[in-house]
């Protein structure tokens, strides 16, 4: 039996009292033998930093002080990690049972190296009512056009951050979308036909101020047409503010596709 390769899961926090212990455990139930767990908080104000401490035997590594957004936090933990694989996991995410075992036996089964690897996710609303599942196999140049691949419990291999450095600051919504559209048509990629996490819709990330740094992240990074890019902010735009006013009448069928 090959051995487990080591994971680095990291959280940023700030101000995430609601939610993070359940995080912190669904982690934990995991019972993966080789496992690093990193926890980067912006300086919480709330009770954040007691239910890290009350955890702290779970927890590899935290620490907590001012940052400038969710991607300095997850850079701090880049530098901080050591897994040949490294997930990031909001701290309302939720992951699922067994998804750290199926993941390594996926690895282990690869016929050859890739950089990403990425599966699905489950999202659900506030009151946890069920909306959709999200997360498709990444495919270019498809990928120029919208964040097909769910990247909450997705696995990026250690080399891709040597080979493309780290997360970019400037962006505050869509640096992961950014850093994945660095290596181009290049990226090696794997999908794991499976759900491995819980992810609560809503947020920056439910915005148009994330489909506008789309916009810049798909033409500066991916060199994407600025027509066609453009074309596409307001397609996206559209359809947003479509879920967004159907949402407000009650209607989840739509919220659901």
């Amino acid at each position: 039996m090959k051995p487990y390769p080591k994971i680095t899961i990291i959280t940023a926090t700030y101000n995430a009292e609601r939610y993070l212990e359940q995080s912190i455990n669904g982690i934990y139930e995991q019972r993966y033998p080789n496992l690093e767990y990193i926890i980067v908080d912006g300086g919480s104000k709330d009770t954040t930093i007691d239910i890290v401490k009350k955890n702290s035997s779970k927890i590899t590594y935290w620490i907590s002080e001012p940052d400038s957004g969710i991607y300095d936090a997850w850079n701090k933990g880049i530098n901080k990690s050591s897994g040949d694989w490294v997930m990031f996991l909001g701290s309302d995410d939720i992951l699922l049972p067994g998804a750290l075992h199926n993941y390594a036996e996926f690895i282990n089964k690869l016929s050859s190296p890739v950089d990403y690897i990425s599966s699905k996710m489950e999202m659900f609303d506030e009151n946890m009512n069920f909306i959709r599942v999200k997360g498709w196999r990444w495919e270019w140049p498809r990928f120029l056009r919208e964040m097909t691949v769910a990247h909450p419990g997705s696995l990026h291999s250690r080399t891709l951050f040597e080979e493309h450095g780290k997360f970019d600051i400037g962006y505050k919504i869509v640096g992961d979308y950014e850093f994945l559209l660095r290596p181009g048509a290049k990226l090696k990629t794997a999908y794991l036909d499976a759900i491995t996490v819980i992810m609560r819709e809503g947020g920056a990330s439910d915005s148009w101020a994330a489909i506008r740094e789309q916009y810049r992240a798909s033409t500066q990074t991916g060199k994407y047409s600025a027509l066609h890019a453009a074309a596409n902010m307001y397609y996206s735009g559209s359809k947003f503010y479509t879920k967004k006013y159907l949402r407000a009448l009650g209607v989840n069928a739509y919220l659901r596709k």
